[in-house]
C-alpha cells in the first residue's frame, strides 16, 4: 500500500499544490488528480516529487492505478539512482503497474551503475506473474550486451521462447545484437539464418557484429546477401559497411558504397563522412581521406580522430600532428583516442621530441589522465628510436603494472634492435599475463637469429615444437577487379600457381641485378644453404601477392595488398626495387601501417 510509507511532507512546491491542503477547495476529486498529473509533469526533483506523493495519499488516491503509473514515470523521469531507488519502492507497492512501467525500471536500472539489478527487478516480476512483452527482452538483452553476460544472455533467450516471443522481430534483432557484441557471432548468425522475416535493422546488427568481431569479408558478403533480398540500407548499414571495407582494404567496393551513398542523398550526417575518411585512409588513398574531411563543415572529435589516424598509418606524421594542432585550435577537445592517435603518428614518423612533449603536456594541457594505451605509445615511440632502455625504465615507472601488449612492444623492440639480455628478460614477464598465448616466442627467435645464435633459436623452436606451440602464418591479400585474392608463405594452391613462381624468379633475377642482396639474418630455419635462405624469402605471401597483381592487371596500374603481419625487412627492400623496375606504386597495408613504394623509395622513409 502506498499509504504505508513515511514520507514527510514539508510546504508543497509549484503554488496549486497548496489547494491540496486547504479543506475550504472547491475543486473536485477529479480536479484535485488532474492537477496533480500536471506538477508531477514540472516535477524536478526527488524532493519535489515526495510532496505530491504525499498529496497524492492525503487526497485517498494512493490506490489509484494511474496516479500509480504517473507518480511511477515521473519518479524515472528524474534519472538519478534515489529516483529510481524510490520508483522500486513505488513499485513494489503498487497493485497493478503497467508493463510500459515495469519496461521503463528495467531501462533506468540498466543505465545505472549497477545494470545487473535489471536482471533481478525482471526474475522479481517474473516470479510475480507480471508478463514481459516484446519490448522488455530487448531491454534485457541490452543489459546483457553492456556486461558482456553470455550466461544471462542466454538464459533470457530461454525466456524468449518459453514465452511465446521467439518469432518477434524485434526480439530476435535484440538477440544478434547481444551475440555479435558478446563475441558469439556463430549464435548470431543461427539467429538470423532461421528469421523468416527480416528488416533493416535485422541486416544492420548482423552486418554490424560481423565487422566488430574482425570478419569484414563475411559483413561483405552479408551486405551483398542484403541486397539480393531487397530490403533497403540506410546509412547505419552504409557506415558498417564502409567500416568492413576499411579493415578488409576493399577500395573498389569502398568507392562503389560512396558513389551509392551521394546518389541517395544519404552522405549528409557527419558519423557517415567519417566512415568514408576511416576507409579511404585505411585503403591507402590518403588524397581522397583528406578531400573528403575537408567537406565536412563541422567536424566532431571523431571526425578530427579519424584523419589525424588515417594520417598517421600512412606515415604522415608531421601532417598528423599539424592537423592535430588544427583541432586543438579549432577548439575541438581532443579525447583520449585523440592522443593514442598522436603518439602513434610520431612513432611512426620518429617524431621523439614531439611525442615527449605530447606526453607531458597529457593532463596540465588536454586534462587527460595517461592510460595503458598512452604509455603502450611511449614505449613504441622509444623503442622504435633505439631508446630501449629508457622505454624499459618508463615502463617500471607506470602508475600500473604494465600489460602484455606493453612488454610485447618492448619485445618488438628488442628484436629491432637485437637486445638479446633484456627481450629474454621480456619473454619471462609476458606469459604471467597471457598464458596462453605463444607468439612472443617467435620475436625472441628472431633476436637470436638475427645475432646469430643459431642454436638458441634452434631451441626455441623446438620448445614450440614439443608444445605445439604455432606461429602466425604469414596472410596477405590484394584485391583486383572487386575480388580479394588471399596468399600464405610459399602458397602454391592457386590455379595461377605455375605463372606466379615464373613472375617471382623474373623478380628475383631482375632485383638482384638492381642490387638487391637477400637479407637472411632473420631466416628462422637454420638452413646449411644460403641460397635456401635466400628462395624461403622469395616465397613470403606479399611477393607471392604483388607477383600475381603483376600477372592479373595492367602495366602501370596500383597494386594494393593487405598482410596480417609486420612486413619484414627483406621484403620491404624488395617491394621498394620492385616499384622501380616494374614502374608500379605498391601500396602495402601490414599491421600496423602503410607502405607506399614509388620509384624506388618508400614513404616510410625505411622507419618503420
Amino acid at each position: 500500500m502506498l499509504s504505508s510509507l513515511s514520507i514527510t511532507s514539508p510546504s508543497l512546491p509549484l503554488g496549486a499544490a497548496s489547494n491540496y491542503q486547504n479543506p475550504t477547495t472547491t475543486f473536485s476529486k477529479s480536479n484535485q488528480l488532474q492537477t496533480t498529473f500536471h506538477l508531477l509533469q514540472q516535477c524536478n526533483n526527488l524532493a519535489e516529487l515526495k510532496q505530491l506523493h504525499t498529496c497524492v495519499i492525503k487526497t485517498g488516491f494512493s490506490q489509484d492505478h494511474q496516479a500509480q503509473n504517473r507518480l511511477l514515470s515521473a519518479c524515472l523521469g528524474n534519472r538519478c539512482s534515489e529516483s529510481v531507488d524510490y520508483a522500486l519502492l513505488l513499485f513494489a507497492q503498487s497493485s497493478n503497474p503497467t508493463v510500459f512501467i515495469r519496461n521503463n525500471i528495467i531501462k533506468h536500472l540498466a543505465e545505472t551503475n549497477t545494470p545487473e539489478k535489471a536482471f533481478r527487478f525482471y526474475s522479481f516480476t517474473h516470479r510475480d506473474g507480471f508478463p514481459p512483452n516484446n519490448y522488455t527482452f530487448p531491454l534485457l538483452f541490452k543489459v546483457c550486451s553492456r556486461l558482456h553476460g553470455i550466461e544471462e544472455g542466454e538464459q533470457i533467450h530461454a525466456h524468449v521462447i518459453k514465452t511465446g516471443f521467439e518469432s518477434d522481430i524485434h526480439v530476435k534483432n535484440a538477440l544478434i545484437h547481444f551475440y555479435c557484441t558478446c563475441g558469439v557471432v556463430d549464435d548470431a548468425r543461427a539467429v538470423f539464418d532461421k528469421m523468416s522475416e527480416r528488416d533493416t535493422v535485422t541486416w544492420n546488427s548482423i552486418i554490424a557484429g560481423y565487422t566488430q568481431n574482425g570478419f569484414s569479408g563475411e559483413a561483405l558478403n552479408l551486405f551483398r546477401d542484403m541486397q539480393v533480398h531487397g530490403s533497403e540500407p540506410d546509412e547505419i548499414t552504409m557506415v558498417s559497411v564502409l567500416s568492413a571495407c576499411a579493415h578488409a582494404g576493399a577500395l573498389e567496393l569502398g568507392k562503389w558504397v560512396h558513389a551509392y551513398l551521394e546518389k541517395n542523398n544519404l552522405d549528409g550526417k557527419i558519423s557517415v563522412k567519417t566512415a568514408l575518411v576511416d576507409m579511404y585512409s585505411k585503403c591507402g588513398l590518403i588524397e581522397r581521406a583528406l578531400e573528403v574531411f575537408e567537406e565536412i563543415p563541422n567536424r566532431n572529435v571523431v571526425c578530427w580522430t579519424a584523419m589525424i589516424n588515417g594520417l598517421a598509418i600512412n606515415g604522415l606524421g608531421k601532417k598528423a600532428v599539424s592537423l592535430f594542432h588544427l583541432m586543438v585550435k579549432s577548439k575541438v577537445k581532443p579525447d583520449e583516442i585523440t592522443l593514442v592517435s598522436v603518439f602513434s603518428a610520431c612513432s611512426h614518423s620518429g617524431l621523439l621530441e614531439e611525442g615527449k612533449k605530447l606526453f607531458a603536456d597529457l593532463r596540465k594541457r588536454y586534462k587527460i589522465k595517461a592510460q595503458v594505451e598512452h604509455y603502450g605509445c611511449m614505449v613504441d615511440l622509444l623503442g622504435r628510436h633505439g631508446h630501449v632502455g629508457e622505454a624499459y625504465d618508463l615502463i617500471m615507472k607506470m602508475p600500473f603494472a604494465p600489460n602484455a601488449v606493453i612488454w610485447r612492444t618492448l619485445l618488438g623492440a628488442c628484436n629491432l634492435y637485437k637486445r638479446v639480455d633484456l627481450g629474454e628478460l621480456v619473454l619471462k614477464k609476458i606469459p604471467e599475463l597471457e598464458p596462453h598465448y605463444h607468439g612472443d616466442f617467435v620475436l625472441l627467435s628472431n633476436i637470436y637469429a638475427a645475432n646469430g645464435k643459431w642454436e638458441e633459436a634452434v631451441n626455441i623452436r623446438k620448445m614450440m615444437k614439443k608444445n605445439k606451440i604455432s606461429k602466425i602464418p604469414g596472410c596477405s591479400t590484394i584485391e583486383i577487379e572487386n575480388r580479394t585474392y588471399s596468399f600464405v608463405v610459399e602458397d602454391k594452391s592457386h590455379r595461377h600457381s605455375k605463372e606466379i613462381y615464373r613472375m617471382l624468379d623474373q623478380i628475383a633475377e631482375k632485383i638482384k641485378l638492381a642490387g638487391y642482396v637477400p637479407d637472411t639474418s632473420k631466416v628462422l630455419i637454420n638452413m646449411e644453404e644460403e641460397e635456401d635462405k635466400a628462395n624461403s624469402l622469395l616465397h613470403h605471401s606479399e611477393k607471392v601477392a604483388v607477383a600475381f597483381g603483376l600477372i592479373k592487371t595492367a602495366p602501370g596500374m596500383p597494386l594494393r595488398v593487405m598482410k596480417n603481419l609486420r612486413v619484414c625487412d627483406d621484403c620491404h627492400c624488395a617491394m621498394k626495387l620492385i616499384s622501380k623496375i616494374h614502374e608500379r606504386d605498391i601500396i602495402l597495408r601490414d599491421r600496423n601501417r602503410f607502405h607506399h613504394f614509388k620509384g624506388g623509395l618508400c614513404s616510410c622513409g625505411d622507419y618503420w
